[in-house]
């Protein structure tokens, strides 16, 4: 039987990279504790969210024109429900079902994260800040289970 012998070189840089990624989770965990979800509206109370019927219309006004084809930024695909919960090049999911206060896309919706305002502040004119009662309905239908 022959064993393995670990280099010194080796046991280092197996080290850095364990504590690389221990470090990434922590400045994740405190990105996301900086996060005031009490800075989100409040969700809506209309039931029965779909969609296509409620959230599709929102998403084409200020989202959907970034937010799609070959090319879309940060391939985060907004114009179907199964792409818009699949996340974009983050690998983090942007629609968290049954779970709004841990959705990205409420905060930068929301302008929660300075720099991820959505759509961006310089592009207002052309795509509309979602409003209070837009994130609500949002909010609620991914509250809902995101159907």
């Amino acid at each position: 039987m022959k064993l393995h012998r670990f280099t010194p070189r080796a046991t280092r840089s197996g080290v850095a990279l364990v504590l690389g990624m221990v470090l990434g989770l922590v400045l994740s965990l405190q990105a996301a504790e900086k996060l005031d979800v009490s800075k989100l509206p409040p969700p809506s109370s209309k039931k029965g969210l779909t969609f296509d019927k409620d959230i599709k219309p929102i998403l084409e006004k200020s989202c959907v024109k970034c937010h799609s084809g070959e090319k879309a930024k940060g391939k985060l695909h907004l114009d179907m429900r199964e792409s818009a919960l699949k996340g974009g090049e983050s690998k983090e999911a942007a629609i968290v079902p049954g779970k709004s206060g841990q959705s990205h896309l409420l905060f930068n919706a929301a302008d929660l994260v300075a720099d991820m305002e959505m759509p961006p502040t310089k592009k207002r004119d052309l795509f509309p800040a979602l409003t209070k009662d837009q994130i609500g309905l949002l909010r609620a239908w991914i509250d809902q289970g995101a159907k």
